[in-house]
């Protein structure tokens, strides 16, 4: 991670100051670098020690970053990470432009790979990825979004850069299919359950510790799986209250919702859809070989349930 975070800073480089300054306030933020880390641990999980590990884990975390600059201007958000969003700091067009930037900077460096596999599984996960941010514009405000529409969102929106992430390892390796579909298979189910845990923190979590405030998914009129199942679960005015709350995008009755959620077990129900999402990720981990990354990508899936960020 190290050599990634030496690509990074490198490949940040711009004789636009704006362009530098604003990538590096994103990027600086830290952050956990799961999607990099998931490159490295299958390119090690399958014997691949090329420098081509270290470029491609800088492309998938500036893919993530560009979509992180993105989401923070179509959600208003105005805060991440502790700190104010780059939007805040620099505004929205700066914010498009710079996310642009990262865009086309991690298009320029996954040719170096020379490898029409690499391209098109990064070029096909950008687009999936767009297509998931519409599906969620598209479903703001929704109410009657069922869990198979949420589970298409994060698929899409989260998860597919997970996959891709994991898949990369196995094309560098020269893998066959078999083990390059069991560390998909193993990145998507990763990806899902980290979505699924974000979603139960914004409504059992601390925003010191997440670095982002609680109810921001309400009052961006997100119908996530613990609103879906709370109004599955909850009596007719439970359901009325979430439902009124997601059209309306309101956090005056936050509290009232924090209740209802717990009440009704769609928490606890969520948690454990999350670690249904884990357990798929460690059986697909365990269709690779035997060795210590292995065995880390299966503790990364079972600590993925405690994390509290």
């Amino acid at each position: 991670m190290a050599e990634v975070d030496h690509v990074i800073a490198q490949r940040l480089n711009s004789g636009v100051h704006l362009v530098s300054e604003v990538a590096r306030y994103i990027i600086s933020a830290g952050g956990k670098r799961i999607r990099p880390v998931l490159l490295l641990l299958t390119c090690g999980a399958l014997g691949y020690t090329g420098h081509q590990r270290h470029n491609l884990a800088a492309v998938v975390e500036f893919i993530h970053t560009a979509t992180l600059l993105h989401d923070d201007v179509v959600d208003e958000s105005t805060l991440r990470r502790g700190r104010p969003t780059a939007n805040e700091s620099f505004g929205n067009p700066a914010s498009v432009l710079v996310g642009d930037f990262l865009y086309s900077r991690a298009f320029q460096m996954m040719v170096d790979a020379d490898s029409m596999r690499v391209m098109q599984t990064l070029a096909d996960a950008t687009n999936v990825i767009a297509e998931g941010e519409v599906l969620q514009l598209m479903n703001m405000h929704d109410a009657s979004l069922d869990e198979d529409g949420y589970l298409r969102v994060i698929r899409s929106k989260t998860a597919k850069l997970f996959e891709a992430s994991a898949r990369l390892g196995a094309i560098l390796a020269g893998s066959p299919a078999t083990i390059e579909t069991a560390c998909a298979d193993y990145g998507q189910a990763l990806g899902t359950a980290f979505q699924v845990i974000d979603d139960v923190l914004d409504y059992d979590g601390n925003a010191a510790e997440m670095g982002k405030n609680l109810g921001d998914d309400l009052r961006e009129g997100k119908a996530t799986l613990p609103l879906i199942l709370a109004m599955q679960r909850g009596t007719v005015e439970q359901s009325r209250t979430v439902r009124e709350a997601i059209e309306t995008g309101s956090v005056e009755r936050l509290n009232d919702i924090l209740g209802i959620v717990r009440e009704t077990g769609a928490l606890e129900a969520t948690r454990n859809a999350a670690a249904a999402e884990a357990q798929r990720a460690i059986d697909a981990a365990m269709l690779l070989p035997d060795s210590p990354h292995r065995t880390a990508m299966v503790h990364l899936a079972s600590q993925l349930l405690n994390r509290r960020t």
